[in-house]
């Protein structure tokens, strides 16, 4: 089937097998009938979603609304290697005649934006894309033709989850146009369990209809080679365990005597002498088996030397990494409310607020956060070179500082929780000197 296919595109596309040729000529191939991928029918309407809980993160004013509202496009904090994740669901896609393809493509460009200065993994799940949603062939062309340099540069993996022979053939047409470079960043994710190598698929949220759909192709597979489950159980922490394991069990076994967990005082502590004027810091991934390699020595009880392995971008992935990892985030579940709804804080009192606010925390989030936010400040100091200012380093952090309990409630919240996160870093000194003032 799969050769045949070939044969018939080929052939319509005149047999021509130049890179502009297949530009100019998939247009010729928009209305042809692909063979369903989903027998289940059409994708998730707007209303289905939000039955689901789903709602849009964007004022109904905003332009790109009508867009955001079905949640095709997704931001999903950080990879387990530091880079943004950005989620594209093909489930979510309404019939064509309901959906503006061209206003989806500037609203995947608007959101690509905010993260193409700094590494980022794209991920794509592929099930629920059927006859009735698919965009034509030559909305694909003119996709590829505006994503230019700028957002291929430094996406470091693209994800297909449950690839068809559908998805397969299109890459295989398009590939006298994909760059050999950018070719070799896609990958295809068989089984969701697959991407715990990648994200912390809780963090994700994962349309019910692809959980369902991974589930019925996992339990058709023989016993043998049926896929462990998306998120395995927490094991008790290893003795000397530093990632995963809560601030205040690490400042009963290894913090200093502020309580300040070793591995931000590793990670911080070489990056002020080495890495605050390092353009790009924070933005940039680093070698996935050195990351591994320092985690497992960190877990271990081995020391680690940042000065050794002169590394700043994994120092700095590392520290993200330690953060992203708490069983809690450093602000706390508690805050969570407060710092999303702190739009609504008047500029005047917002100072004052915060300090409220963290009175809240226990001594070690108090103390960490302090000696986080104070470094941050030290960075953007010389954002001249490194390019990093508080806005650029809310984008970064505030993912890894706060995260709800439900995933969903995380991303209709990043945008806050970055605006709260750059406020805090411009107020840092009457948020932190006057509380220790206060303190004393």
């Amino acid at each position: 089937m799969s050769s045949d296919l070939l044969v018939d595109l080929h052939d319509d596309l005149g047999g021509d097998d130049s890179p502009s040729a297949a530009l100019d000529q998939l247009k010729l191939v928009q209305d042809k009938q692909w063979l369903p991928d989903d027998p289940v029918g059409l994708s998730k309407s707007a209303s289905d979603i939000k039955s689901l809980g789903g709602t849009s993160h964007l004022p109904w004013d905003d332009p790109f609304y009508d867009i955001a509202r079905h949640q095709i496009v997704e931001v999903a904090g950080d990879d387990n290697f530091g880079r943004k994740v950005i989620v594209f669901n093909a489930c979510r896609m309404p019939p064509q005649h309901q959906l503006d393809h061209h206003k989806l493509l500037m609203y995947l460009k608007q959101t690509l934006d905010k993260y193409v200065e700094s590494d980022y993994t794209l991920i794509y799940f592929h099930h629920g894309l059927t006859s009735e949603n698919k965009p034509s062939l030559s909305w694909l062309r003119d996709a590829y033709r505006e994503f230019d340099r700028k957002y291929k540069k430094n996406i470091k993996a693209l994800y297909i989850v449950h690839p068809t022979m559908f998805i397969r053939t299109i890459l295989i047409l398009f590939k006298p146009i994909i760059s050999f470079k950018f070719g070799r960043k896609i990958n295809y994710i068989n089984y969701l369990s697959e991407l715990e190598e990648i994200v912390k698929c809780d963090q994700l949220v994962i349309p019910t209809r692809v959980r369902e759909y991974d589930d019925k192709i996992r339990l058709s597979l023989k016993p043998s080679v049926v896929p462990g489950p998306i998120s395995p159980p927490r094991s008790p922490p290893l003795p000397f365990q530093q990632f995963g394991v809560s601030l205040l069990e690490l400042r009963h076994r290894a913090a200093d005597s502020e309580g300040i967990p070793l591995v931000m005082r590793d990670t911080i502590g070489f990056l002020q002498e080495n890495g605050l004027k390092t353009e790009g810091i924070f933005r940039r991934s680093a070698n996935v088996s050195l990351v591994k390699d320092v985690k497992l020595k960190y877990n271990s009880g081995e020391q680690v030397s940042f000065y050794q392995l002169d590394n700043v971008h994994l120092a700095a992935v590392i520290l993200k990494m330690f953060l992203r990892e708490l069983p809690e985030p450093l602000l706390t579940y508690q805050l969570y409310n407060d710092i999303v709804n702190f739009h609504n804080v008047d500029t005047e009192s917002q100072a004052e607020r915060i300090r409220d606010m963290l009175k809240s925390l226990p001594e070690e989030n108090k103390a960490s956060l302090r000696f986080l936010i104070q470094f941050l400040a030290q960075v953007s100091a010389e954002s001249e070179v490194n390019k990093m200012t508080n806005a650029n380093l809310a984008v970064v952090f505030g993912p890894n500082l706060l995260w709800g309990q439900d995933a969903s409630m995380t991303l209709s919240a990043i945008g806050p929780i970055n605006n709260f996160t750059r406020i805090l870093l411009d107020l840092n000194q009457e948020v932190f000197i006057q509380s220790s003032c206060c303190q004393t």
